[in-house]
């Protein structure tokens, strides 16, 4: 405790890392606490990998402003770090009477949110773009600026810079208390004490317990378990665009989208639990999926199911982010931020700094940042390392495939385990490289996978498959 960071940021979701990101290339000393052993390890890994337009956030809400900003933001920093995107836009499909006849609204809505490209089309234009869609589809509503996205690899970008910039990562801590002083705070963690100046509450599905810690009780936390199912890449080619549904006031609905991996998701559910850890798959979550997946394109249960998980979301019962300052506590929470948090990330960190601004925290950009990293090549429409020969030639560890589902090679691995925010087990070099991701499961390279893993991490097999499971 000799030392006192100039911010503590709580939680190493997306949002944490791009707030962390931010405040570290403008000369802070940034802390970044996370309960897990992982960044991305909370809602940030387990979601549908889409970067929204924003069409259908509520006009005039910070979510919407944030979401718009944010998407543009994403968009140029996935190309710059080479991050996969695709932008296939999206259709959202009307089913009855009634889902049909709020069409017009949702396109005034998106209007409202500054989004002007959304228009109906009949149902014969649905047909032809989506042919294999079910019988009973209608008209829709084309939004061309959807896209999807590898959310494992934003994540850990965001992290990375903001290491390169000096942030310090405090990985399996938590918080169990804050004492508040007159210039710097005490976070009283589970292994040990930090002081920091300002405290920002990024913690997802604890936010509102943090925010509590300040003496705070304006939002409460109910997390919403979102299952879903990954069908193999021989489904890719039944649908070219991510299916919508028409939303209602509860949930976004169950979804029909391809992934940048090449595969195709169907879900979420949308559950709401007490429990803020239970991420287990059901057979009633994975039945319903199945139907919904079954009324919107049949041809998919045709298909294998490589995957089912689930995610939780930080549901509130206000819609919009829970951003607020209180500048006489040094203290900004960021709460209350669910599915839409992936893609305003980067515009959440911005409306962050400019709060602490108008606090009076001097925010300097620094000059000394170097070339922002470059990402693994994971998305089907990448040039993968075992496709590039000079690189190959250099290291032939990037041509010695490892995982044969996902052509993950052993150079991958290896160099996920000695990144800058290294994988420290399975699950963090599944997020890296995609080994183990594929049809079979770990199946057949599961052995290989593990033993490479335990060498470079130091860990033992045993403790790195209990820690899997």
């Amino acid at each position: 405790m000799t030392e006192v960071a100039d911010v503590a940021i709580v939680g190493a979701g997306v949002v944490g890392c791009a707030i962390a990101r931010d405040l570290a290339r403008h000369g802070l000393a940034v802390t970044v606490i996370e309960r897990a052993a992982d960044v991305g390890e909370g809602t940030s890994k387990a979601n549908t990998a889409i970067l929204h337009t924003g069409f259908d956030t509520v006009p005039g809400s910070l979510e919407s402003r944030l979401v718009s900003r944010g998407h543009h933001l994403c968009a140029a920093y996935a190309e710059e770090v080479g991050i996969a995107v695709e932008p296939t836009g999206a259709l959202l499909v009307a089913w009855d009477d009634e889902q049909e006849a709020a069409l017009p609204g949702l396109v005034e809505k998106a209007r409202a949110n500054g989004y002007d490209a959304a228009q109906c089309i009949d149902a014969a234009e649905v047909r032809r773009r989506e042919p294999h869609l079910g019988p009973g589809a209608r008209s829709g509503i084309e939004v061309p600026g959807e896209s999807i996205i590898d959310p494992w690899s934003l994540t850990l970008a965001l992290a990375t810079e903001a290491v390169r910039a000096n942030a310090a990562l405090r990985l399996g801590s938590s918080v169990e208390g804050i004492e508040e002083g007159d210039d710097e705070h005490v976070l009283v963690l589970s292994d040990g004490r930090l002081r920091a100046r300002w405290v920002i509450n990024a913690a997802g599905l604890f936010s509102d317990r943090v925010d509590r810690m300040f003496g705070h009780d304006g939002f409460t936390v109910t997390p919403r378990r979102g299952q879903l199912i990954v069908f193999d890449k021989l489904a890719r080619g039944l649908v070219s665009r991510i299916l919508l549904p028409v939303p209602t006031e509860r949930s976004k609905g169950v979804l029909v989208s391809p992934t940048v991996w090449g595969n195709v998701l169907v879900g979420p559910t949308a559950e709401d639990l007490e429990d803020r850890g239970d991420t287990a798959t059901t057979e009633a979550g994975i039945a319903e999926l199945m139907r919904a997946g079954r009324a919107i394109l049949p041809p998919l249960l045709d298909e294998e199911v490589t995957a089912t998980y689930a995610g939780l979301r930080a549901a509130t019962a206000d819609r919009d982010y829970q951003i607020r300052l209180h500048a006489t506590q040094r203290y900004v929470c960021a709460g209350g931020i669910r599915s839409t948090g992936l893609t305003g990330s980067l515009a959440i960190a911005e409306h962050v700094a400019d709060l602490l601004r108008s606090a009076g925290v001097v925010l300097d950009p620094r000059g000394d940042l170097g070339p922002p990293p470059s990402m693994p090549a994971l998305g089907e429409a990448q040039r993968r390392p075992y496709q590039r020969a000079d690189l190959i030639e250099r290291d032939p560890e990037f041509g010695r495939l490892l995982c044969h589902c996902e052509r993950a090679t052993v150079g991958e691995v290896r160099d996920a385990c000695r990144s800058e925010v290294p994988a420290t087990d399975l699950a963090g070099v599944r997020r890296r490289t995609r080994a183990m991701n594929g049809r079979c499961q770990g199946f057949y390279c599961g052995a290989e996978v593990v033993a490479l893993t335990a060498a470079e991490t130091g860990r033992s097999v045993g403790e790195l498959t209990r820690v899997d499971r």
